[in-house]
């Protein structure tokens, strides 16, 4: 049985368009920016709703979470990247710490440094981020209206 020579064609484009994809997708790797203030530690991966949900339980805890970072002039804050859960019980604060200096790996380049190609400070605002972190279920901000904060950031990816 012959195949028709426009089949090796079509199958060698498309492995062409695959193996260009690919490298694209390789091309685009995350931003870690990490410290080295909390090395000797243990942090627990657990998702946002977990610790929103028992937050009081993580308190001085060291943990890993993802969410959607959320920034303005007075106010960082780590939300779910789910659109269900706003509201002010469901959004931690995030409270970086001089005391953990956060440099992009393998360079010198701190996460609140500005950047060389476009002078702007790390974009991350409104983006979903991974980040770690000690629990702080006592610090809830003005009027007690935030879950908590996670303090003393060591690692954040991008």
């Amino acid at each position: 049985m012959m195949i028709p020579l426009n089949h090796f064609f079509n199958l060698r484009i498309f492995t062409f368009l695959a193996a260009m994809l690919l490298l694209q997708a390789c091309s685009q790797h995350k931003k870690v920016y990490e410290s080295s203030c909390d090395d000797d530690k243990t942090f627990k991966h657990i998702t946002f709703k977990n610790l929103v949900d028992s937050f009081a339980y993580y308190n001085n805890q060291y943990v890993e979470v993802k969410g959607k970072y959320e920034q303005d002039k007075d106010l960082a804050v780590l939300v779910d990247d789910s659109l269900f859960s706003r509201g002010n019980k469901r959004v931690i604060l995030v409270d970086f710490s001089q005391d953990c200096p956060l440099y992009l790996t393998g360079t010198r380049t701190g996460f609140f440094d500005y950047d060389n190609n476009n002078g702007q400070l790390t974009p991350v605002n409104n983006k979903s981020i991974t980040i770690r972190g000690r629990i702080n279920s006592n610090n809830q901000g003005k009027l007690k209206t935030y879950k908590g904060t996670i303090e003393h950031i060591s690692y954040v990816s991008l």
